[in-house]
């Protein structure tokens, strides 16, 4: 990774939050004066995640050896001393500060390192800081022709596996009004879609006046910005899914058809075990029940594969969970135990047959999306531009469209695929 001299560049880690907040931090530290340092904004979701942040760190510092070098995010959040003992970091900045303008204006890298590093207690945050960014065009969230929108923070629920909680905090909701404000200032500055996202947005209000859920939201932006021609969401728990969202998806065409849930295993024991509150008959009905109402849907899901005491048996549910769901897009995530979780005290599954399971998830994952794609030859499908040249379907199938299609919505004649992304003739 090279920045130019005498430059601000932002490397962003993990989830589509922390790519919104990235472009938060960008703003708050060039208008601070900030230059000839890098920002990496970290994940903390595994330890491969963290290791991965601090292996970049190295390399940029090598590289570039004068340029500041300041890390944020979950894992400085949750491990601020791991980051802070790194000889190539000049600061560390917790998710609490990382995108307040106030944070980058007092930062001074002349003082003494033991004072560059504010991380505060997240936990103890009563609201959220809302990352809305608007800016001009279509590359106000840089880089992407999809506007991420930030609906909520943290998370309420404890997950045995999970560490984000201590990275983010408390569940916290942006106001229904904020929210639709934004996407209507994104919709004037040429987005043509929306991805409404957060750590758990199913949990969306309840910690808002009147307790408005998820579902009245999504109604909301429809019904206030009739200009937006397509919404997303980004991941959602099948068991809080409201009544109000369920009836957006049967009836309002501007909801994309494809739905990412976070089943994380096929085993009620081991959903049981990781603390979730769904059973494995919940992903099954709820699935069955959304293709009834909107038999288009296409369903993505995260799976973790060699969960503490995970048995051949166990494991064998998962993988029938993504037939049994339907299921297309699947991000499969082999076990990684986190310090101070309880599922890192429970008996640990070997590393080899993590590894051994996480490719055989993989492998039906793909052997499930090809059957997808091989379904989509032939068909007219409405693409949305993106920048590489890859595009996405209305249920969110990849499509090779090429660079002058980024930022519009075309239609494509599928004409074949190579296992991951269709192929094309543009209209």
């Amino acid at each position: 990774m090279r920045t130019p001299a005498d430059s601000l560049a932002v490397v962003t880690f993990g989830c589509r939050l922390n790519t919104i907040e990235s472009e938060a931090i960008r703003r708050a530290a060039s208008a601070a004066g900030h230059d000839n340092v890098v920002v990496f904004n970290t994940c903390a979701v595994t330890k491969e995640a963290v290791r991965q942040a601090r292996q970049a760190i190295r390399r940029a510092h090598r590289e570039q050896p004068d340029t500041r070098i300041v890390v944020t995010g979950c894992a400085a959040q949750i491990e601020p001393d791991t980051f802070a003992e790194m000889p190539e970091v000049a600061a560390v900045i917790g998710n609490a500060e990382k995108t307040r303008s106030s944070t980058w204006q007092a930062l001074d890298f002349g003082i003494s390192a033991s004072l560059r590093t504010r991380v505060n207690d997240i936990m103890s945050l009563p609201v959220t800081a809302h990352h809305f960014v608007a800016g001009e065009g279509i590359d106000a969230i840089e880089g992407h022709t999809r506007a991420f929108v930030e609906i909520q923070n943290g998370c309420d629920h404890r997950c045995t596996f999970c560490i984000i909680p201590y990275g983010r905090g408390p569940s916290r909701s942006s106001p229904m009004g904020d929210v639709v404000e934004q996407i209507g200032r994104l919709v004037a500055n040429g987005y043509r879609e929306a991805v409404l996202t957060g750590v758990d947005i199913t949990s969306y209000g309840h910690d808002l006046p009147g307790r408005p859920d998820l579902g009245r939201l999504v109604k909301n932006i429809l019904r206030h910005v009739p200009e937006l021609e397509r919404l997303r969401l980004s991941s959602i728990d099948c068991i809080e899914a409201d009544d109000a969202l369920l009836d957006i998806i049967a009836t309002e065409p501007r909801f994309m058809p494809h739905l990412h849930l976070s089943l994380q295993a096929g085993d009620d024991m081991i959903l049981k075990r990781m603390k979730r509150r769904h059973a494995r008959a919940h992903a099954i009905k709820f699935c069955a029940d959304i293709r009834t109402i909107r038999p288009d849907m296409v369903f993505g899901a995260d799976i973790i594969a060699g969960f503490p005491t995970e048995t051949e048996d166990m494991f064998a549910r998962s993988l029938d969970l993504v037939e049994e769901c339907g299921l297309t897009h699947l991000h499969v995530f082999p076990y990684s135990p986190r310090q101070g979780t309880p599922a890192a005290r429970m008996p640990q599954v070997p590393g080899p047959l993590i590894k051994e399971r996480s490719a055989r998830l993989r492998a039906k994952g793909a052997e499930r999306l090809s059957a997808h794609l091989d379904r989509q030859i032939g068909r007219r499908l409405q693409v949305l531009g993106e920048r590489g040249g890859i595009g996405r379907a209305e249920d969110f199938s990849p499509v090779r469209i090429g660079e002058a299609a980024r930022g519009r919505i075309v239609e494509a004649t599928i004409t074949g695929h190579n296992g991951a992304v269709l192929e094309c003739l543009a209209a």
